[in-house]
């Protein structure tokens, strides 16, 4: 696992032992990036689920402003913090320690640019993540959600200013794009 390009370009990233941690593939990672190439300059990311963390060093990588990555599981954190120190990323850096939809109610309305959500797949937090983001508002207009899930789930439709975007495909895994519409004032009201 390699950050793809930027200030960390081709440097290793350290991994969990076992299978409780399932990082996102390269080839998953690169058909990602190579979607978002032109949205991650100057953003505010939020890696959640983070695991290795490996999403957000790449956006930190290639010039996000800021990236929050939330995690509960401790070796996880400690291998997240490690992976940033080996990228020289940690400057642009916040580690949050704790439960990924705890921190959705605290995070403050238009916090974030682009979230990156890649829950275990076996649960139902993925659908649970994205309601909180549209009840909480944590997206700024023009905003991405990135959501990595396996290729045979759907993921719902939801409410506007937010729009379904894309389902990217590879093979087992696929991930969908949501964006957050900037609302339009006619006469006083928000439409």
């Amino acid at each position: 696992m390699r950050v793809i390009t930027g200030t960390a370009r081709g440097r290793r990233l350290k991994e969990l032992e076992g299978m409780q941690t399932r990082p996102t593939t390269d080839r998953v990672k690169e058909g990602m990036f190579n979607v978002l190439q032109f949205q991650i300059e100057g953003r505010r990311v939020l890696d959640l689920f983070a695991g290795t963390g490996q999403l957000g060093i790449e956006c930190l990588s290639r010039g996000a402003q800021s990236a929050v990555f939330v995690e509960q599981r401790q070796d996880a954190l400690k291998l997240i913090r490690e992976n940033l120190r080996c990228t020289d990323l940690a400057r642009g850096a916040r580690v949050v320690a704790g439960e990924a939809l705890a921190f959705l109610a605290s995070a403050g309305k238009g916090s974030f640019d682009l979230i990156f959500l890649d829950p275990p797949y076996a649960t139902e937090l993925e659908e649970q993540a994205l309601e909180r983001i549209v009840r909480f508002d944590i997206l700024s207009p023009h905003g991405i959600i990135v959501a990595e899930h396996p290729a045979d789930k759907h993921l719902p439709v939801l409410e506007p200013p937010y729009r379904l975007g894309r389902t990217y495909r590879y093979g087992k895994i696929a991930f969908t794009t949501f964006s957050r519409e900037e609302e339009r004032q006619s006469g006083g009201m928000i439409v």
